[in-house]
């Protein structure tokens, strides 16, 4: 005989505790198993992080509140996040407009192009000043990048093996010193010889014979008193710098030498300090109009 429908035996009542409890063995598990997958190191920190954020700071005296910190905000700098291939989280910030980028990279070309103009006029000032003397093969003027060598060569103006100054070279000098005076920057006076050994009762070696010449030229500009002595520094080089080899006369000759060099290194950051503060302040047209004055 079949029973009746509200009769039938269904399922236990057991069975759905046993189903929740198997859910949160599950779920604990699931946890747990995330837990043994986290790096320790960022874990170790994080954890100091929020011991910093929820604890009492110690070293604020007790009549202060205690104040917390966030640990978002000592680790974490605002910005948009991107990925890489790092193991760490690195953040950009974009607050520079690409315009102004273009701007300043324009800005900065005109410069420059200012900076060489400005060398270069003083070059150009140089060379006048000295005409007469570079025609006649007396003095060659070169310019290194943001230097000025005025190149004195042994010809005319010092004796063999001899340190003292021809008395024509010497009124040169003078006018070398006044036209010096009107440019920027420290003058090196450095002295040259070709390699073949110098001995004498008055120099033991070309060093000497080098640094009494740079020392003579030196003299020669402080005489007329246009030259700072503070601008001035010499040195004595012998033979390691060559200008050509000395395998013949004629190149031994140009090595020994006398040269006035002017570095403009100094002359030319003030110079750009000076633009650069006028551009801030508006005045374009007048930034590129100023000189090393």
């Amino acid at each position: 005989m079949e029973e009746p429908e509200e009769e039938k035996r269904s399922m236990p009542a057991w069975v759905m505790t046993f189903a929740d409890l198997m859910s949160l063995l599950m779920c604990f598990f699931v946890l747990l198993l995330s837990f043994a997958e986290i790096d320790a190191t960022k874990f170790k920190q994080i954890a100091e992080s929020l011991e910093q954020a929820f604890g009492v700071q110690r070293e604020v005296p007790a009549m202060e509140i205690p104040m917390g910190t966030s640990p978002v905000f000592d680790h974490f700098s605002p910005g948009r996040p991107e990925p890489t291939l790092l193991d760490e989280v690195r953040q950009q910030t974009q607050q520079d407009d690409p315009r102004l980028k273009t701007h300043t990279a324009q800005v900065l070309a005109q410069l420059e192009q200012a900076t060489q103009q400005q060398v270069a006029r003083t070059a150009q000032q140089l060379a006048q000043a000295l005409e007469q003397e570079i025609q006649a093969g007396k003095l060659q003027l070169l310019q290194e990048e943001n230097r000025l060598i005025i190149r004195i060569e042994e010809r005319g103006s010092f004796g063999s093996g001899s340190s003292q100054l021809s008395g024509e070279f010497q009124g040169i000098l003078g006018d070398i010193g006044d036209s010096l005076a009107q440019v920027p920057g420290r003058i090196s006076i450095e002295g040259h010889t070709d390699n073949i050994p110098m001995r004498s009762a008055r120099y033991a070696s070309n060093w000497d014979l080098s640094a009494a010449r740079a020392a003579s030229v030196a003299n020669a500009l402080l005489a007329k008193g246009a030259v700072a002595m503070d601008r001035l520094r010499i040195s004595g080089l012998a033979e390691t710098r060559p200008v050509q080899d000395n395998l013949t006369p004629e190149n031994r000759a140009q090595n020994r030498r006398v040269e006035i060099v002017v570095d403009l290194e100094q002359p030319i950051a003030q110079y750009q300090a000076k633009v650069l503060s006028l551009l801030e302040q508006g005045r374009a047209e007048e930034a590129f109009q100023v000189g090393w004055q």
